[in-house]
């Protein structure tokens, strides 16, 4: 039972650690990145389509990112959508392509993002440790139902608070590598 337990909670971490790095993709650090447009979707043919998977998304230089249509029919409503994102960048449209030119930050407005970095890295980690819990009043359950031993209890417990940890500190790792991109001119 106990081993079931251990394998759900890491797997339980691991989905929180890949949420937070999907956050962390979507926050604009002055640099252009495919992963800004993944929260995108666009009404294609009636369809609510993530734009990935109907344009190629590249970037030829540091701040441009280029989107090529792979049906250019579908242009002007990946515009649309791009103009109604909440990314803030207007997208320039030219018949072929759309360019998304991501303006460089201020200082001021790369400490914001810093923050926000260090408020999403905060939310993953209280996320990490509700997963603890969770594991912990199974095996409390368990224990008390007599399904396990104190030691098994003990044992258990370290190995969760092992997960515990590691999770917490690829976070710190995510979040740090993030916040030195953004504070990097």
């Amino acid at each position: 039972m106990s081993d079931k337990l251990l394998k759900e909670t890491k797997e339980r971490m691991l989905k929180a650690e890949e949420s937070f790095q999907r956050e962390l993709g979507g926050i604009r650090a002055g640099r252009a990145n495919p992963s800004l447009l993944n929260r995108i979707n666009v009404e294609y043919y009636g369809i609510s389509t993530p734009l990935s998977q109907i344009a190629q998304i590249s970037v030829p230089e540091a701040r441009i990112l280029l989107i090529t249509p792979y049906d250019k029919t579908s242009l002007s409503d990946i515009d649309r959508a791009i103009q109604q994102s909440d990314i803030g960048i207007s997208p320039a449209n030219d018949g072929n392509v759309i360019r998304l030119v991501v303006p460089a930050l201020t200082e001021e407005r790369r400490k914001d993002i810093a923050k926000q970095v260090g408020k999403e890295s905060e939310n993953a980690k209280v996320a990490i440790r509700n997963i603890r819990r969770d594991a912990m009043d199974e095996l409390k359950k368990a224990e008390k139902n007599s399904e396990i031993t104190k030691d098994d209890l003990r044992d258990y417990e370290e190995e969760i608070q092992k997960l515990t940890n590691t999770s917490v500190s690829h976070i710190d790792e995510m979040a740090a590598e993030k916040e030195k991109e953004i504070m990097d001119v």
